[in-house]
This record gives structure tokens, C-alpha cells and sequence, in this order.
């Protein structure tokens, strides 16, 4: 099999500036992956580790993955916009791996902070003309967090988008029964992993096993 090529910084151009990404492609691209970190206040940037291993994951599978930093992160210009400035930021970092690798079958990936903004994508493609295939969200931000500091109001996802939602049992940042309560209405099954905390400590093997035995190959 060949080897997949080094890691490749890029600065794009997006609504209120500079976005700074990391790329990362298996030697022949079957698909497109966008993966988004946590919340870029509390220390989130796209070299965060459930972050790097959900890219990593999906290079494995044959997409060309792109890692952003939110505004105000890196290189990222701009300030923080609370998942509204972005959304806009994902859907134009989109837009340019498709200039750039073509309408290939698209991916979306986000961790806490990031699930929330791609669960917005989501939304926000659900009626284009090629709506993403798979949707992965790990520790999704949703509800109050348990420092009560923030509160977060995803939309539903998509009806038609499969989704694999995976949170932590022991998770202090997001409470599992907030994902629950997100998911319950929508009849979204939730995959716990028992004894991981938000940030999956020791655990991060299981969710590279879970995108391997869930997500199809690029191309396939």
C-alpha cells in the first residue's frame, strides 16, 4: 500500500480572512473529510488529539483530510463567533478541497465545540446537490456544559445523514445525558465508551477502531 503524504500546512481564504489548516491525503484520494477541533477558549486547535486521531482515521480510509483552525486560532484571523461566523468558515474550507480534489464524497468529522459547528454544516448541506455521507461527532457539545459557562442548541441532523456519535461515559465537560437528550428525539443511537472522559485519555485507539469498522472506504 502506498504511503500517505506528509502532513501540509495551507492558509485559505475565508469570509473574515485567513484560515490556517492542516492537510492530510492518502496517496490516491478517493474522498473528503473535514474534521474540526474544540472550542478554540478553552485551548482548542486543530492539533488537539481526539481531533488528529479522527483525521488520521479518515486519511486511513482514503479521504484527504482538512483540519481548520477556528478564528482567533494560529494563523486563523478573526474572533470567536459562538458557531456562526464558523459554519460560514467550513462551508468556503469545502468549497476549496472541492476546487481543488473535485465533488468527491464528503465526510464530516468534529470533536466537542466542533461537532456542534459541523452538525450546522450538516444542516446547512442537507439540501445541496451532494449532501455529505457520513457525519462523526465525538464528545458533541450540546446543552449546558457541566461549568454551566456555556449552553449549546445544535440543530437535529439531517434525517438522511448516517451519523456515528460517540461520547465518553465519565465525560465532565459535556454530560452524557445531554447527548442522550439530543439524540432521544432524533432516534440516534449513542456509543459509549466506557471510562473515557471528555477528552478520551487512553482511549483514543477505540475511536479509530470505531471509524474503521463503521465508515466505508473512499471510493467504495
Amino acid at each position: 500500500m502506498s504511503r500517505p503524504l506528509p502532513t501540509e500546512p495551507a492558509l485559505l481564504r475565508g469570509p473574515a480572512g485567513d484560515i490556517e489548516v492542516l492537510i492530510d491525503a492518502p496517496a490516491t484520494v478517493g474522498g473528503l473529510a473535514l474534521v474540526c477541533h474544540p472550542h478554540p477558549l478553552y485551548g482548542g486547535a486543530n492539533t488537539n488529539k481526539v481531533a488528529h486521531t479522527l483525521a488520521r482515521a479518515f486519511r486511513d480510509l482514503g479521504y484527504a483530510v482538512i483540519r481548520p483552525n477556528f478564528r482567533g486560532v494560529g494563523k486563523s484571523t478573526g474572533e470567536h463567533d459562538h458557531g456562526t461566523g464558523e459554519t460560514e468558515d467550513m462551508l468556503s474550507v469545502i468549497s476549496w478541497a472541492q476546487s481543488r480534489w473535485g465533488s468527491l464524497p464528503l465526510v464530516l468529522g468534529g470533536f466537542s465545540f466542533g461537532g456542534f459547528v459541523q452538525a450546522r454544516v450538516a444542516a446547512r448541506l442537507a439540501t445541496d446537490i451532494a449532501p455529505p455521507r457520513q457525519l462523526v461527532l465525538v464528545g458533541m457539545a450540546t446543552g449546558a456544559a457541566a461549568d454551566g459557562a456555556r449552553h449549546y442548541a445544535p440543530p437535529a441532523l439531517p434525517a438522511q445523514l448516517p451519523a456515528l456519535l460517540i461520547h465518553g461515559e465519565n465525560d465532565d465537560t459535556v454530560p452524557l445525558a445531554n447527548v442522550l437528550d439530543w439524540a432521544r428525539p432524533q432516534e440516534r443511537p449513542v456509543t459509549v465508551v466506557p471510562g473515557a472522559d471528555h477528552f478520551f485519555h487512553g482511549k483514543l485507539h477505540v475511536i479509530r477502531d470505531l471509524i474503521a469498522r463503521s465508515l466505508p472506504r473512499a471510493g467504495a
